[in-house]
């Protein structure tokens, strides 16, 4: 069985349908999902957050498909994940992940780590772009 279900960087908007779908299993007894959203604000910036446009390594999709091998690790938990690249504004959903798993621990556990881990280790930049016009890029671990 595979256990990384989907594994994309994409342009088009996410789909949490898609990626529950993908993890579906008779055997899951739990399924998490997470969706990281743009928010209108950081706490480092000084004025609102009108936008973020992501972009991403060309190697950025198979480096998520190992970090989301990793998460999943030898539970037998299945992984659906993507990452939006491009221009994305207040609400819109950059980040999704949908783990299924026999039982819940090992769905949140893999759930958080592959989060934690895209945050630090996925190559992929986003510019931020605040409401007075200011623009500043963030890399990993940003």
């Amino acid at each position: 069985m595979t256990t990384v279900r989907m594994a994309r960087i994409s342009a088009e908007p996410l789909d949490l349908a898609a990626h529950l779908d993908a993890v579906e299993d008779a055997a899951a007894g739990a399924v998490t999902t997470f969706i990281g959203r743009v928010r209108d604000h950081d706490p480092d910036a000084a004025a609102a957050v009108r936008a973020l446009e992501y972009t991403a390594h060309p190697d950025a999709e198979t480096v998520l498909t190992s970090l989301a091998q990793e998460a999943a690790g030898d539970t037998g938990a299945l992984v659906a994940v993507s990452h939006r690249v491009g221009s994305l504004e207040v609400g819109d959903a950059a980040v999704m992940i949908a783990v299924a798993a026999a039982h819940r621990g090992a769905a949140f556990d893999a759930c958080r780590q592959l989060i934690e881990r895209i945050k630090t280790d996925l190559p992929v930049w986003k510019r931020q772009i605040e409401v007075d016009g200011t623009a500043t890029w963030l890399g990993l671990g940003g």
